[in-house]
């Protein structure tokens, strides 16, 4: 039994590789520009076609009708000539007792001239229409070839256009005029990839520039102090005490600016692994945990959370609800408040942050989630302006929605919209849990 399994098992091998090298026979053999696949499959349409509309005439005409002739000998009871009639179709051998054995004779004459005629007829049919479908084989693989080049043109005019576009000029679009077809369509695809990937390098560009300015100022400022020190042959140890001091503080400015950096770059390569999350129970971690923060700001906290599983990095959304809720802190007015949402809706987990600030425009609001960008620069309080770049990124890498707008009053609404993961088709059940925790 053994020995037949094998057998079965190198009869299946050897059919599977006869498959694989018949497969790489056909692509080798397959032509591989577009336009000559093109002439091909036209032609050989069309050759099916005109076989088969041959064949359909040749049974059609070749059918048994009238291929039968009958002769009638007459002989006139009156004395008159006898004479014959010749007439298709099949009927009666003689007319008024006619001599049998010359109507026999004569029919079949006829007959066989008859069939010789209809076989001569035939062939020369056969040969003659294959002689025209030869003819207009080759002429409908001439125009075929014309055609893919006509039909064609478009997409050759598109890879031109893309090939032509670079890192320099990427601001260039394609912008195919003509109907509204798929060679249109896709030109606008194309036009529309162009312009988000100029977008994208550009947000690049300000992003290097921006974190550039933010290293080498800094670095500037420690290359002054350490100057001063080596400068002055007076200085104290109080002085250069207090440099040190300050040189510290720059250090730690670049470091949490570093890891700023790093968690923006962690965020935005995605997510490793996914595991059901519960996002009420990350809010109250974090709000737990930012405790004496808040206190410090001197702002009311209240979050109202029901359980809401969401499939996510349970790391990335701590770094997200951290990340709003010290940006809602901090950017706040005197016995301010924070309000902290976690509900379901429509088969999703909505996050909700909403907060009492300074007023901020409406132009401005998208422009706070780019990286770098604040309301207000102030030096040395430690906020470098990616916060809010690290919220979209971590969103993005759930496959969250995040919508942004300014509160009536001042301050912002922030929500986040994730997937929620349900179970047997039904969302999970929970009491929304109201909590407020007044922090001053």
């Amino acid at each position: 039994m053994a020995t037949t399994l094998v057998t079965r098992a190198r009869a299946r091998l050897r059919r599977s590789a006869a498959v694989v090298r018949a497969r790489a026979l056909l692509r080798r053999l397959m032509p591989r520009r577009a336009r000559v696949r093109f002439a091909m499959l036209f032609g050989l349409l069309f050759i099916a076609s005109g076989a088969v509309l041959l064949s359909i005439t040749y049974l059609l005409v070749n059918r048994p009708t009238h291929n039968v002739v009958t002769a009638f000998h007459l002989a006139p009871q009156d004395g008159s000539q006898p004479r014959t009639i010749i007439r298709p179709g099949s009927g009666p051998g003689s007319e008024t007792g006619s001599p049998p054995d010359v109507t026999d004779w004569l029919n079949d004459q006829l007959s066989k001239q008859t069939a010789k005629m209809h076989d001569a007829q035939m062939h020369e049919l056969l040969v003659q229409s294959g002689i025209a479908l030869t003819i207009m084989a080759a002429i409908s693989v001439v125009l075929s070839w014309l055609l893919a080049r006509r039909v064609l043109k478009p997409m050759r005019t598109l890879t031109a256009g893309i090939c032509r576009i670079s890192a320099s000029n990427v601001h260039e679009r394609l912008a195919v005029e003509g109907p509204r077809d798929e060679v249109s369509e896709l030109a606008d695809s194309v036009d529309g990839l162009l312009e988000r990937l100029e977008a994208a390098l550009e947000s690049h560009k300000r992003f290097v520039a921006n974190a550039a300015h933010e290293l080498r100022t800094p670095l500037t400022v420690e290359r002054a102090l350490l100057e001063e020190s080596l400068l002055d042959n007076d200085a104290t140890v109080e002085a250069f005490r207090e440099n040190f001091e300050r040189l510290l503080r720059i250090s730690t400015h670049q470091g949490a600016l570093l890891e700023s950096l790093l968690a923006l770059a962690v965020s935005e390569r995605g997510m490793d692994r996914a595991e059901p999350v519960d996002l009420a129970e990350v809010v109250e971690s974090v709000l737990l945990t930012q405790l004496p923060e808040n206190q410090r700001h001197g702002v009311r906290i209240v979050d109202r959370t029901e359980p809401a599983t969401v499939a996510g990095d349970t790391a990335l959304l701590e770094r997200l609800v951290a990340n709003l809720a010290h940006n809602a802190a901090y950017y706040n007015v005197p016995d301010g408040s924070v309000d902290i949402t976690v509900r379901r809706h429509d088969r999703r987990a909505v996050l909700t942050v909403s907060n009492t600030g300074p007023e901020v425009p409406k132009d401005r609001v998208d422009q706070l989630f780019e990286p770098f960008q604040r309301m207000h620069r102030t030096a040395g309080d430690g906020h470098h302006g990616l916060g809010l770049s690290i919220v979209r990124a971590i969103a993005a890498a759930h496959d969250a929605t995040l919508t942004a707008r300014a509160r009536p009053g001042g301050g912002l609404v922030i929500d986040i919209s994730f997937p929620l993961i349900v179970k047997g088709g039904e969302r999970y059940e929970g009491r929304p849990q109201i909590r407020a925790a007044a922090s001053k």
